[in-house]
């Protein structure tokens, strides 16, 4: 089975990924590539994508990872029926009565020493 997914390319800390077809058993960095149908730069958002290339491959049967799922929605390239598309994330704090933001707020205190100061004394 083929599989439609990244393949880190770039330096240290600037990352820039090949989309890549490659049999699915294999590793992303194993060498043994398919087809090279695309290239993607997280750091600018720039994707650039052979469409001929991809629909072939994924009226074959490719798996397109669920990154590259999204890439590919994003522009706006029709993916087949059978593809399975990503989860929607679900997270959920562990511990959320210790976050801050479901503390209860403290009153700030009252500067009582210049209220007294102000008010009129009795005589």
């Amino acid at each position: 089975m083929l599989a439609i997914r990244m393949q880190r390319n770039g330096r240290s800390h600037y990352p820039t990924y090949r989309i890549v077809v490659q049999e699915a058993q294999r590793h992303p960095l194993s060498g043994r590539v398919v087809a090279e149908v695309g290239n993607y730069n997280p750091a600018t958002k720039e994707t650039t994508l052979d469409k001929e290339k991809l629909e072939t491959y994924l009226k074959n049967g490719a798996q397109p990872s669920t990154r590259v799922i999204r890439i590919l929605k994003a522009n706006k390239i029709a993916l087949p029926k059978w593809v399975k598309e990503p989860l929607a994330k679900h997270t959920k704090a562990k511990h959320a009565d210790k976050l801050r933001k479901n503390q209860p707020k403290e009153e700030a205190p009252a500067e009582e020493a210049p209220a007294e100061a102000t008010a009129p004394a009795e005589a």
